[in-house]
């Protein structure tokens, strides 16, 4: 969750960290700071709060450095303050900065207090920082301690370490947390995002669970686990990389809501032709493999999940094939059982997710036909460990509530439930007409979003409130989902959702004036019994938003109907979700809460 950034070069670093730090920021926002080589010392600068405290500090100091590391952080162990801030150090010559959690930091840090030392922080993370002057003392040089502190260490890391003694290199060790080197002229760099690097370096390397790295300004060295120099596969930064400014926006999130139209066509492109999916766009021999494939299991976590719930609606009816969600976190511990000939999809925005992770490295043992990934980030670890991937090039999303990402991934889900009907002859007629439909999402994305003014006149009701209940049926419950999910993480709103129909099982308690409730009512077979299920809201008092097709007509006694544009069904799930986003966003303003780096949230979840 944490982000951090090293460099080293033949001139001034502190700029290229401190925008690195801007850059990652969405990663963790609680604290921030760095550490620099000075001339016979290391600076040592961190500040409780955003990166821009971090910044004001040293315009007072005006430090420059040719070398350093720098962090910005989203609490784990320890409450946010600046004593918790990274990096830490050890013996005023051991400074770190880390992402992730080691899990036996309570063992270790007993095992290091009987050694003499003493904590300063409540994190996890100085314990690294200790046992590497730990080691060096007794003869080691930095990278055998390193080595041998891994070897203390369970739990997921990436480190960055600067030696006072040292003044030309940076130290790097990687597992189960993403960490890149960034190749520049007469500099190099490291980070846990390519977003930090981007502007300044410009190829990367990922390296690898095990590995631990050493970078100058002139040159670079990767050791795999068992001590042996390796090399990684260098990988240029692509342009759409490098651009993540907002604009004319206010903020990252509005910027990315209005971005959809044209990261869906980024999706679709050379995906489709002909009237049909082409072949193999899942990867090289996809299409041979989905011809074996009778089931599906698929896991994520969060906004994915609800992609996934959307999916598995279309998978049925479009493929013929039965699938399971599972929430990422919980498939691993509850044995599932796995049927011959099934396919494990992994969905994921960022690529870093731990849960995630770990479930698709745990699938792997277990004996499903092959493992297939939808993510908007090339570069991470879950695109290099499936064996088949598909890359839904939305460009970076900054915000940390997800839009343009989550509505990309419905379509490359699409695109999967097209593909598999495809490699198994199934309802050509039907894939002709959702491929016509695709085509035409664009622009009818376009049109939703000129709904906008609208929307704006009902936030004020909603943001005056702190409870809400999202309402759907069908494929529009998980959209339900995404929309209470997206109130509650930007508003601080408390939202739920649930099938419209299960209102009298319970949640029809809570409905009062004082509860307003936001259903998702188009035009298909049951919309005579989601009129049923609303109805019962306004007989109670409740205070009804409803966004439907034009056709659906009911008589409000407060609230508002908002119709959408007509769109094929099966792509109604995509259209429906930007209303809630941009009522979220709108609702938010309102209430002045932090839209893109939304309290105790991060964008990537890299740990457990």
């Amino acid at each position: 969750m944490c982000g951090i950034i090293a460099a080293a070069s033949e001139s001034d670093v502190v700029s290229t960290l401190l925008n690195g730090l801007y850059k990652m920021e969405y990663r963790g926002y609680d604290s921030a700071g760095l550490a620099i080589q000075d001339k016979n010392s290391i600076e040592h600068i961190r500040a409780l709060g955003k990166v821009k405290e971090l910044e004001e500090k040293l315009l007072k100091t005006k430090p420059t450095s040719r070398l350093g590391i720098a962090h910005t952080r989203w609490a784990t162990h320890g409450k946010p303050s600046e004593i918790n801030a990274h990096p830490h150090k050890s013996s005023e010559r051991i400074y770190i900065v880390h992402n992730g959690i080691i899990e036996n930091h309570n063992q270790l840090k007993d095992f290091l207090k009987k050694e003499g030392y003493s904590f300063s922080s409540e994190t996890d993370s100085e314990i690294i920082a200790h046992f590497l002057e730990y080691f060096l003392r007794q003869g080691k040089n930095i990278v055998d301690a390193i080595y041998k502190t891994k070897e203390k260490l369970n739990g997921a890391y990436a480190i960055a370490v600067i030696d006072k003694e040292d003044k030309e290199n940076i130290y790097l060790a990687r597992n189960k947390s993403p960490l890149l080197i960034g190749l520049g002229k007469s500099e190099n760099f490291a980070a846990s995002d390519i977003l930090a690097i981007g502007e300044t370096a410009e190829s990367y390397i990922a390296l690898e669970d095990g590995d631990v790295g050493v970078i100058s300004s002139k040159d670079y060295k990767i050791y795999d686990h068992l001590k042996k120099q390796t090399e990684r596969k260098i990988l240029k930064i692509e342009s759409n990389i490098k651009s993540s400014d907002k604009g004319n926006y206010r903020h990252f999130m509005e910027k990315e809501i209005y971005e959809q139209p044209q990261a869906v066509l980024n999706t679709l492109d050379g995906r489709v032709g002909g009237g049909d999916v082409r072949e193999d766009i899942f990867g090289k021999g996809s299409s041979e493999l989905f011809k074996k494939v009778k089931r599906i299991q698929i896991v994520a976590c969060g906004t994915s999940l609800h992609a996934a719930r959307v999916a598995s609606n279309w998978l049925s009816s479009i493929s013929g094939i039965p699938t399971q969600i599972d929430y990422a976190s919980e498939y691993r511990y509850r044995n599932p059982h796995v049927d011959k000939d099934s396919l494990f999809v992994t969905i994921s925005q960022s690529g870093e997710t731990a849960d995630t992770l770990a479930a698709l490295k745990y699938s792997e043992e277990k004996d499903y036909l092959s493992s297939v990934t939808i993510c908007n980030a090339p570069t991470s670890s879950i695109a290099r460990e499936s064996k088949y991937f598909f890359y839904t090039n939305a460009g970076p999303e900054i915000g940390v509530a997800s839009t343009k990402a989550f509505t990309t991934q419905l379509v490359g889900l699409m695109l999967l439930a097209l593909s598999l009907a495809k490699s198994r002859n199934m309802n050509p007629n039907l894939r002709k007409r959702i491929i016509t439909a695709l085509r035409k999402l664009p622009e009818i994305m376009e049109e939703t979003l000129c709904l906008k003014d609208q929307i704006i006149k009902i936030c004020k009701d909603i943001a005056e409130k702190e409870n809400a209940l999202f309402l759907g049926r069908g494929i529009f419950y998980p959209i339900a989902k995404e929309g209470a999910l997206k109130l509650k993480e930007i508003s601080y709103i408390h939202a739920e959702a649930y099938p419209a129909g299960e209102l009298k099982h319970g949640p029809l308690a809570l409905i009062d004036s004082n509860m307003p409730v936001i259903a998702l009512a188009p035009e298909n077979e049951i919309a005579e019994k989601l009129i049923s299920n609303l109805e019962e809201v306004k007989a109670r008092g409740g205070t009804l938003f409803i966004f439907s097709d034009a056709s659906i007509e009911m008589d409000l006694d407060s609230g508002a109907f908002i119709h959408l544009p007509e769109c094929d069904f099966f792509l109604k799930p995509i259209i429906y979700s930007i209303p809630l986003q941009i009522l979220a966003y709108e609702v938010s303003l309102i209430r002045g809460t932090e839209i893109d780096q939304p309290r105790n949230l991060a964008k990537s979840v890299t740990v457990e």
